[in-house]
């Protein structure tokens, strides 16, 4: 059996929220544990090439999140800024 452990997901940006900077999280793939254990299931179209570079690095932070309960109307990358960057601001669309 498979378990999802993290949401993968990428910072492309940000926003404003009530007079609050805000970061934008692209969900990029997850982290799962099989029978032969943990594996990275990464989206297929993701270029890391094409994530903002304001600090002109020459590699890429890629976070991991638990996920959320989506029965509790959430979002899988829930609060703590991991917004969909094809949300609108204040939108909570799940990945």
């Amino acid at each position: 059996m498979t378990n999802k452990k993290y949401d993968v997901s990428v910072k492309v940006g940000e926003y404003q929220s009530n007079g609050e900077t805000k970061s934008r999280y692209l969900n990029v793939g997850a982290v799962l544990e099989g029978p032969n254990g943990p594996y990275l299931l990464l989206d297929r179209t993701f270029n890391p090439a094409g994530v903002p570079n304001l600090d002109n690095r020459s590699n890429l932070i890629v976070s991991l999140f638990e996920p959320r309960d989506k029965q509790q109307g959430q979002s899988p990358t829930g609060g703590s800024g991991r917004d969909n960057p094809s949300a609108t601001e204040g939108d909570d669309i799940p990945f």
